[in-house]
This record gives C-alpha cells, structure tokens and sequence, in this order.
C-alpha cells in the first residue's frame, strides 16, 4: 500500500512540474513569435526545448531525485520520451479531431492526459530507473 501511495505522490510531483513547464513553454514561445518576431516553428521549438530542460532538472532533483553520475545521459532520455509524448499528443489530438470530430479544447484535454502518463511511466522505468 505505501508503494502506492509513494507511486501517487511522484506521479503527483510529476504533474506540478508539467505544468509549470507548459507555462515555461507557452511564455518562451510567445516571447519569441509575438514580441521578437521570430518564425513561429523555430519559437515553439526553442518553448518545448527549454520546458523540457527544466523539466528534467527539476524532476531529477524533486520527483524522482536521482543521484545518477551519468546526468548527459539521463538528460537525453528525458528528451527522447518527451519528444515521444509529444508524438503522441499530436497523434491523440489528430485522431480525436479529425476522425471523432471533438472539439479542440477537449480533445486537447485527452492528448495531453495520454502523453502525461506516457511521460511518467516511461521515466520512471526507464530514465530515472
């Protein structure tokens, strides 16, 4: 019982740091395509970069407080599984949108859902394991 209350309490953990990664995000990416006029693909891209770089400093540290010497090595996982999540939120929202014909907003909501636990998972199995 107490594995899974501690499994709900880093999975919670988990979430804070999204979300403050997603405000990390949205503010990079406006910050460059609104005020510095810069191409929005290359602003999203410099959003998401920077999120999940912070994301992974402090899910290191405060959810998953890894103590691994190999920190390049952990950070490029990180990476990967984030870029997988955001494959799979694409994917999700396509295919809720297009196929099932859901409104935006909600759809959204489910994609984001489906690459959460993805990213959770996939991190605690695999790279912070």
């Amino acid at each position: 019982m107490e594995n899974y209350y501690l499994l709900i309490i880093k999975f919670l953990k988990f979430g804070v740091v999204g979300l403050s990664g997603l405000i990390i995000d949205f503010s990079l990416t406006y910050l460059f395509r609104n005020i510095l006029k810069i191409n929005q693909y290359i602003a999203n891209t410099i959003g998401f970069a920077v999120a999940a770089t912070t994301n992974y400093i402090i899910n290191r540290i405060w959810t998953f407080t890894s103590h691994n010497p190999h920190i390049f090595e952990e950070y490029t996982k990180f990476f990967i599984v984030s870029l997988i999540g955001l494959a799979i939120n694409t994917l999700v929202l396509y295919i809720l949108i297009t196929r099932l014909k859901w409104k935006f907003y909600f759809s959204k909501f489910f994609a984001i859902g489906a690459a959460t636990f993805w990213n959770f998972f996939i991190n605690l199995i695999f790279t912070f394991n």
